[in-house]
């Protein structure tokens, strides 16, 4: 007899022991399903070939340098399987963010594949020549291959794994994400922030036997990875999409008789400009990773797409709270009411409770929130009485509906991705020719924002292809400025910081599009 709570093993163990025989995953662009016996089998030859890799796996720190995929899935319950803390990577991260990272975390090994494996080599290399495994078929000596495929199997492992017995409070992921002090901070994420997030959402969303959720988000977000673990917990399938793309994934949608989907609002819009039509299976679109306009809101109604905005961050495991569509109809702008179990908080500049419809702080407490970051400094920070400071500002009503109205620290938000004014800014300072710089968001009709820079010539003139070659190698695509403006001075406010209102002001009059360019993402 054991007294942990339960999950006491991975959600795979759970789930093969009472329906092996339900469909657990079908990947889309093979057209391929693999049953829950058939998923059971391939986790157990993956975590048997991680244990050999890993000298002591509930101690070990697993990087993943994978998009999304089948095995990407596999390998995260192998993983779980073991007891071993997973740590994704954005695979569209230049090495020098991702050797910070790998530092940061201590990695001890990492899982690549084909498109990702000199990177990997690289890392590996940076942190002291870690075992590197691939998911695809090696093109290298220092790349070896880790029994896992994207392919479907039907006969039993050779190596049986014992799952391990896991503590609630087990840190199962590292997450990053950009943090208001400029450094993207490492967020710990339990086995119990999971599945309670995971049982939150049903409780919003519902449940059925019918249900598949499609996951067409990068799985080294929480926005992707998110479907993959409640589905298991469900004994549902996830329909897994490796790349988003308008047609090919309303194509998914109606094929598959997709009932969820997990979507940033910029997939939404193409979706719906390419004249897409939900199915009358679908019974929810969750809308997150940024805010969702008006008017954006107004055309999903008009064609019937049964939109639930949300407001969510890592450091939650996912979803704060959900609104349905019948509230964004009557409470426009609304993020929603809060999930079971979770307590929001509007706190004023004392840390103190505002009254009802009051701006303040979001204050978040309850079991989806992050036992804290990989930095003790930063978790002291963030973590008060009440729970954690969001430094999301907004207000909610006698229901407890959030209005969200600023985002964090003035955090970019584009195309679903987080990037770091403060970061960006560094890097172009880092360019001989540059003095200073600014790094704003500006509107996109595409992106919903898009990186724009005001830098400031240290000596000379700047040329600005030659920038953009500066950040090639030092950036992620979507981090890289799509507009660029040079002035002798950035604008200031009498206090002597950058007066971001202006620098947006003065990159909207005479900035040059640079989002053209060849190898901008």
């Amino acid at each position: 007899m054991t007294s942990l709570s339960w999950p006491a093993r991975d959600l795979v163990s759970h789930r093969v022991a009472s329906t092996p025989q339900r469909t657990a995953l079908i990947d889309a662009d093979r057209d391929e399903s693999w049953t829950l016996r058939e998923l059971d089998r391939r986790v157990d030859a993956a975590a048997a070939a991680l244990r050999d890799v890993l000298e002591t796996p509930r101690e070990a720190r697993l990087g993943f340098l994978l998009d999304t995929r089948p095995a990407f899935a596999t390998l995260f319950f192998a993983a779980m399987r073991l007891g071993t803390t997973v740590v994704p990577l954005n695979v569209r991260e230049a090495l020098p963010e991702l050797v910070e990272k790998g530092e940061r975390t201590a990695l001890d090994a990492v899982v690549c594949e084909d498109d990702t494996a000199t990177d990997a080599v690289a890392l590996a290399d940076e942190l002291g020549g870690l075992p590197v495994r691939s998911v695809d078929d090696p093109g290298s000596g220092r790349v070896r291959p880790i029994a896992v495929s994207d392919g479907a199997a039907d006969s039993p492992s050779s190596s049986a794994v014992e799952p391990a017995e896991l503590d609630p409070d087990d840190v199962q992921l590292v997450m990053f994400t950009s943090g208001t002090s400029g450094e993207p901070k490492g967020v710990k994420l339990t086995v119990a922030n999971l599945v309670a997030s995971a049982t939150a959402s049903a409780f919003r969303l519902g449940v059925t036997r019918e249900d598949r959720w499609l996951c067409c988000l990068p799985m080294y977000h929480m926005g992707g990875l998110a479907p993959v673990v409640r589905s298991a917990l469900y004994g549902t399938p996830v329909v897994v999409q490796r790349s988003f793309a308008p047609q090919a994934t309303a194509d998914v949608l109606e094929a598959f008789g997709i009932t969820g989907v997990s979507l940033v609002p910029t997939m939404c819009k193409r979706l719906l400009e390419d004249g897409w039509r939900p199915a009358d299976s679908l019974r929810f679109v969750l809308l997150g990773g940024a805010p969702a306009s008006t008017e954006l809101l107004e055309r999903c109604h008009e064609a019937d797409v049964p939109v639930h905005p949300t407001y969510g961050m890592t450091e939650t495991a996912s979803q704060i709270a959900t609104a349905t569509p019948a509230e964004t109809r009557t409470h426009e702008g609304t993020a929603g009411q809060p999930l079971l179990g979770t307590d929001v908080t509007v706190v004023g500049e004392d840390g103190e409770p505002v009254p009802t419809g009051e701006v303040g702080e979001f204050v978040v407490a309850g079991p989806t929130v992050t036992p804290g970051y990989l930095d003790p400094d930063n978790t002291a920070v963030a973590f008060g009485d009440r729970g954690l400071h969001t430094g999301d500002v907004g207000y909610a009503d006698e229901e407890r509906r959030l209005w969200v109205l600023n985002r964090r620290s003035d955090r970019i938000v584009t195309g679903g991705e987080n990037v770091d004014p403060g970061a960006v800014a560094d890097v172009l300072r880092s360019h001989p020719a540059i003095g200073d710089a600014a790094v704003v968001g500006l509107e996109d009709a595409e992106w919903g924002e898009r990186v724009a820079a005001l830098v400031v010539p240290d000596d000379g003139p700047v040329d600005l292809e030659d920038v953009l070659a500066h950040c090639d190698d030092r950036l992620a695509g979507f981090k890289r400025p799509k507009t660029l403006g040079v002035v002798d001075a950035l604008p200031r406010t009498h206090s002597g910081t950058v007066d971001r209102e202006r620098v947006r002001t003065r990159l909207l009059e005479f900035g040059t599009d640079v989002s053209t360019r060849s190898g901008s993402e």
